[in-house]
């Protein structure tokens, strides 16, 4: 499948860069579904002709979306727009409910769920003392029919209840707010590091690939901790995203 650039437009007198406004309107298209995966796009001198710019001003949207995950340069294929990353706002919400919103299709195996002792990472970050039992549950998350998550967590026993139907149809967030808890806030650490034999299998992914890791723990109003959790993604489909502000 090719596409046609007719919906894309320049505005040359805006103060935003030309370059910009082509690779907003790209994004947008394959945001959208405009764009699906596996479409190819002309070669860079005639979508350029084509949208009335410049070849490096053409040249340089197309690698901003390459370093973005929309698109991917092939020999003898081209340009071709893959499967968009997830970019989650990094704030107090589920990536269920992220991918919900996306229309990313969230999907759920939940691999384990019991009471175990905590171990004392698990007791410190919880406020418990160490070996009390406290639920955990391990789950395999989709997004678009692709393993995208490996997540862990753990909370106080007795918080919730929850079975491997109800985390299959729900987010874990959702089903916390519906038993009446109330997330407040949440301490949370984002790092780096390569997929394990174990986890690679899980993820389709390949041993050593880049991961993302996701350590949190939240709070209820009254300060009281309520979840720890520990993720991982493939850097691959999924980034943060972060807003910075001056103080």
């Amino acid at each position: 499948m090719t596409f046609s650039p007719a919906s894309i437009t320049v505005d040359r007198y805006s103060p935003v860069p030309m370059y910009y406004q082509v690779a907003q309107q790209l994004e947008h298209a394959i945001e959208t579904g405009e764009l699906p995966p596996g479409t190819r796009l002309d070669g860079e001198l005639a979508l350029a002709d084509q949208l009335g710019v410049s070849r490096p001003t053409l040249r340089r949207a197309i690698e901003y979306l390459v370093d973005r995950g929309y698109l991917v340069r092939r020999r003898a294929v081209g340009t071709q727009v893959v499967h968009p990353k997830v970019r989650r706002p990094v704030e107090l919400t589920s990536l269920y409910d992220d991918l919900t919103a996306s229309r990313k299709n969230p999907r759920t195996k939940v691999l384990s769920l019991e009471a175990v002792p905590a171990s004392d990472r698990v007791a410190h970050a919880l406020g418990l003392e160490d070996g009390v039992d406290v639920l955990a549950l391990e789950r395999l998350r989709y997004a678009d029919g692709q393993p995208l998550a490996i997540m862990r967590n753990w909370l106080p026993k007795g918080v919730v209840e929850l079975d491997a139907g109800r985390l299959e149809r729900a987010g874990l967030y959702q089903l916390m707010r519906a038993a009446g808890i109330t997330l407040h806030l949440a301490s949370q650490t984002i790092g780096a590091r390569g997929a394990s034999a174990a986890e690679a299998k899980l993820l389709q992914a390949h041993k050593g690939e880049p991961l993302l890791t996701m350590e949190r723990t939240t709070y209820n109003e009254k300060g009281q901790p309520v979840e720890l959790a520990e993720h991982i993604y493939r850097a691959s489909l999924y980034s943060f995203e972060i807003v910075l502000v001056t103080r």
